[in-house]
């Protein structure tokens, strides 16, 4: 079995201080998952940078787990920078890992429940709905057929948006019913927003609001050429100090989707009303980091830490 683990085994080790499970895209982690590794480590956690698809269920292990680096014994917390990307099989498989992790007492940084919850975006946008939070008019349907009617019953254009995805990739813009994209593009899933801005605009923005510890950690402004302003699509991030407002609705985002951390995204709509859009679960934060004071790696290093001490082991 691929085992990709980046320190030696803790228990070999006998490490004083909290064993952490750092989960990510692949063996060695990102620029993100490496800040946060050091910061933990200079706190004295003892971290095994792995993948949930290097796990397994196991019954001849007393935990029922085997976590690589873990010698078939359970972490004292996990933190999920990245579930991967794979077939349905697979991710219901690595949820499942992450959903036994926290049955068992482990801490998890996003938990199962709130990843699941943040990645299906129209779960999250009843949640939003079901909190009183204000979202863009939208509606979620199967078959090309039933998005076809809902978009010719209404001549306003709409955004059109991946049921799982981030960063902006796959999301489009749609004047009418002829430009729903075939149903092998989507999944046959349609998820259709009301597309906020102007018809004339020619500056886009929108606002990420970071949250950790029912906190706001740090925000930016997003600011694109182009309708579609996430940092990875070529937007260009600028400081900004969030208002009141700002902060309660990112604050009821995170309480609504049950996260501990999360980068919740706000817009305004043509009148100036604040409108939430998303929230991201397992959110990049390197466009971030570049115009905020708050060290936000190490930030989110002692928030977690702080929560993996006082949880039952």
């Amino acid at each position: 079995m691929n085992r990709p683990v980046s320190s030696t085994d803790l228990h070999d080790a006998a490490p004083s201080g909290p064993r952490i499970a750092l989960f990510v895209e692949d063996g060695s982690g990102d620029w993100h998952a490496r800040r946060l590794k050091r910061a933990m480590e200079s706190r004295g956690a003892h971290v095994v940078t792995t993948t949930l698809s290097s796990c397994a269920f196991d019954t001849s292990c007393a935990s029922g787990l085997d976590i690589p680096g873990f010698n078939g014994m359970l972490p004292d917390g996990a933190f999920v920078r990245s579930v991967s990307t794979g077939t349905l099989e697979q991710i219901t498989f690595r949820l499942g890992i992450l959903h036994a992790l926290r049955e068992s007492g482990v801490r998890v940084w996003n938990d199962a429940r709130a990843i699941e919850r943040c990645v299906d975006k129209s779960t999250a946008t009843f949640l939003f709905q079901k909190a009183g939070l204000p979202t863009p008019p939208t509606r979620v349907v199967e078959t090309r057929a039933r998005a076809h009617a809902h978009l010719a019953s209404d001549p306003r254009p709409f955004v059109l948006k991946p049921l799982f995805g981030s960063q902006g990739n796959g999301v489009r813009r749609a004047e009418g019913p002829e430009e729903l994209p075939p149903p092998e593009d989507v999944g046959d899933v349609y998820y259709m927003q009301h597309y906020l801005r102007r018809a004339d605009a020619t500056q886009f923005e929108d606002w990420r609001v970071f949250v950790s510890q029912g906190r706001i950690l740090s925000s930016m402004v997003r600011r694109g050429k182009t309708w579609i302003t996430n940092v990875h699509q070529g937007a260009e991030p600028i400081a900004h100090d969030p208002c009141a407002e700002m902060s309660a609705l990112a604050l009821g985002a995170v309480v609504a989707i049950g996260a501990d951390y999360a980068g919740v995204d706000l817009i305004r709509d043509q009148s100036g009303k604040l409108m939430l859009l998303e929230i991201n679960s397992n959110p990049a934060w390197k466009g971030l980091q570049s115009v905020s004071s708050a060290d936000i790696a190490d930030t989110l290093a002692a928030d977690f830490l702080a929560t993996v001490i006082k949880a039952p082991v």
